[in-house]
């Protein structure tokens, strides 16, 4: 198979940033851009068995990973250290603990279809019809939890100048303190029960099919459950983390072995363009969800979805 170019990394690496966390799935843009260019992209960017665009892809989805944790890093800290406190206290009597346990349950049923179902289900559906029917499919979702599927029922809001910290064991309070907006929206999260959480997780599992968004299909997952946008897309993009780290990493190999060499250097420039654009990205949309809805990006996947399948059989 043909080696992956500079420029080819490069465009894709942009696109795989934006992509991955928009709500517009970027697995499906990453089957669905060489086949509309075709030619030498269509044979470079293949979905095959040890291509090395497969091996690119994973370097560039490290690189997101990596820009979500340099945005989110002071949620990081407080998250990974109310998971080690929870562990060596053996309890959970704040946020922190709360939101970390929560992260890790929901985070166990994707993992575990990722490792089973991943590779079949790209071998299978990773072509541009199957994916352009997703593709059209995730915008409808999207618009439908728009119009129709919200829940009225609201996870309760927490003040953003002070909160009480709460113990969940004892209903022990703690005396007020100021904090972030950030780590307001965290203590909201943290108030999800156990089941909503491992469902709204559990929703990633359909992000394996080509053309369905992560953090689409995780975002409408968590408005169905009560949170508002701001809130669903921050527990979306939190969730993404460790699950495309873990699968970047664990897929890392494979991008230094020899069939591979020639394209590690397109690799890196990729994946320097991938987390420069996911930090973008996710700047952009956490600010974005605060007052916006997921409509526009609805529309597109519809109208692209579509408009690609209207493409590819005529």
């Amino acid at each position: 198979m043909s080696a992956v170019t500079y420029f080819e990394a490069i465009v894709v690496g942009a696109l795989q940033g934006v992509s991955e966390l928009f709500p517009v799935s970027s697995l499906g843009h990453s089957i669905l851009l060489p086949a509309w260019i075709g030619g030498k992209w269509a044979q470079d960017l293949s979905m095959g068995k040890d291509s090395p665009y497969l091996a690119v892809l994973v370097a560039m989805h490290v690189a997101t990973a990596i820009a979500l944790v340099v945005f989110f890093w002071r949620d990081w800290v407080r998250i990974l250290r109310g998971l080690w406190t929870s562990i060596r206290d053996r309890q959970v009597v704040d946020s922190d603990q709360r939101l970390a346990w929560l992260l890790v349950l929901a985070t166990i049923p994707v993992g575990i279809a990722g490792l089973l179902l991943e590779s079949a289900l790209r071998n299978f559906l990773g072509k541009p019809v199957p994916t352009a029917i997703f593709l059209a499919l995730n915008g409808a979702v999207l618009l439908a939890v728009e119009r129709f599927g919200r829940s009225r029922q609201k996870v309760p809001p927490v003040p953003v100048a002070a909160e009480q910290t709460i113990d969940f064991s004892a209903e022990v309070t703690m005396p007020m303190r100021a904090i972030s907006t950030e780590e307001a929206s965290d203590r909201r999260l943290s108030k999800l029960g156990v089941g909503e959480a491992i469902l709204i997780g559990a929703a990633q599992i359909l992000a394996l099919f080509p053309g369905i968004s992560r953090s689409g299909i995780t975002m409408v997952a968590g408005l169905r459950r009560g949170l508002d946008h701001e809130d669903s897309a921050r527990f979306a993009f939190l969730l993404a983390t460790p699950v495309i780290l873990a699968a970047g990493v664990l897929k890392m190999p494979s991008l230094f072995s020899e069939e591979n060499r020639a394209s590690l250097g397109p690799a890196l420039a990729g994946s320097l363009v991938a987390g420069i654009a996911a930090y973008i990205a996710v700047r952009f949309l956490t600010s974005y969800f605060e007052t916006r809805t997921l409509t526009p990006f609805a529309v597109y996947c519809v109208v692209a979805g579509i408009g690609s399948l209207a493409y590819f059989l005529v």
